[in-house]
């Protein structure tokens, strides 16, 4: 759809006349990746997801802030004749939940970050615990400039081409085992594969914005948060290592935590996806 002279790629799931649920997506990522919550959809729930600006058909805004999805999100609601609605990101779809959070809380009734990340400025390494592919990616974020985007253009390359048999190779170190066994199941990986592919459709734009931003203030602060939160986080996660959820536990108001010793950055939802549509009902109920 068109919003404000921009495109929103949009994805809807489930009975129109259940309580709405938005998913953000992860980084990288895309719309159609709430088929990855699809179990939802059958305990009743509507699932909308907008890919974020420069993934997938979404036109690219350069210089976008996390909180910057609260616009997006309204505006696809408000087209689609929905109301209030639960908030629930995965990964780098986390700090835009929280916003959804803290500057949505008219519409926006609850929120879950799950295995989500911590602002930049915090008191601790934000990379420690992450797999190399990360802590190389984000050293570079940091400094920006050619090498920078020459290095996402290859990732972005790699994974436009991702299919469920290489998509875990792909990932590298970043899937811990935990992890590579809950996308042991090959339907699984080719969801996984076609929304990298979707993702990097039309360049790696989106990507790089996302980055920017988690480099960036965010444009509010989780301690702002007026709604109930929920943060997940498991310990085997190579990609948004524990510190960044036991900060956002620690950080973030009307937190209720979910903490995983056992999980990684996948298993932690695909291996609970009945524990997060129990919470989403007890969210509606309320």
């Amino acid at each position: 759809m068109v919003v404000a002279g921009r495109t929103l790629e949009v994805a809807t799931l489930g009975d129109p006349a259940g309580d709405t649920v938005v998913m953000h997506h992860g980084s990288p990522g895309e719309a159609a990746s709430v088929s990855l919550l699809a179990p939802l959809a059958v305990d009743g729930f509507f699932l909308m997801s907008v890919s974020r600006p420069g993934y997938g058909a979404s036109t690219r805004r350069e210089g976008r802030r996390v909180a910057d999805v609260v616009e997006d999100v309204d505006a696809v609601l408000d087209v689609l004749g929905r109301s209030t609605y639960q908030s629930v990101g995965w990964s780098g779809g986390g700090p835009h939940s929280l916003a959804c959070a803290v500057l949505d809380a008219t519409r926006c009734v609850g929120a879950w970050s799950l295995a989500g990340v911590a602002p930049t400025d915090v008191d601790f390494d934000w990379t420690a615990g992450m797999a190399p592919e990360n802590v190389a990616e984000f050293a570079l974020a940091r400094e920006g400039g050619p090498a920078y985007e020459a290095h996402l253009a290859t990732i972005g390359a790699a994974f436009a081409g991702a299919t469920a048999h290489d998509v875990v190779d792909l990932f590298g170190e970043l899937l811990t085992p935990v992890d590579q066994a809950a996308l042991a199941d090959e339907a699984r990986r080719e969801e996984l594969a076609a929304s990298c592919r979707r993702a990097f459709a039309h360049g790696i734009g989106g990507f790089l914005d996302d980055d920017r931003s988690f480099f960036a203030p965010w444009g509010f602060d989780v301690a702002d948060a007026t709604v109930p939160v929920s943060i997940w986080y498991g310990d085997c996660d190579a990609m948004v290592p524990p510190t960044h959820g036991a900060w956002l536990a620690a950080h973030a108001a009307h937190a209720t935590v979910v903490h995983r010793p056992d999980e990684g950055h996948v298993s932690l939802v695909v291996n609970h996806l009945d524990d997060l549509s129990a919470a989403l009902r007890v969210g509606r109920d309320h």
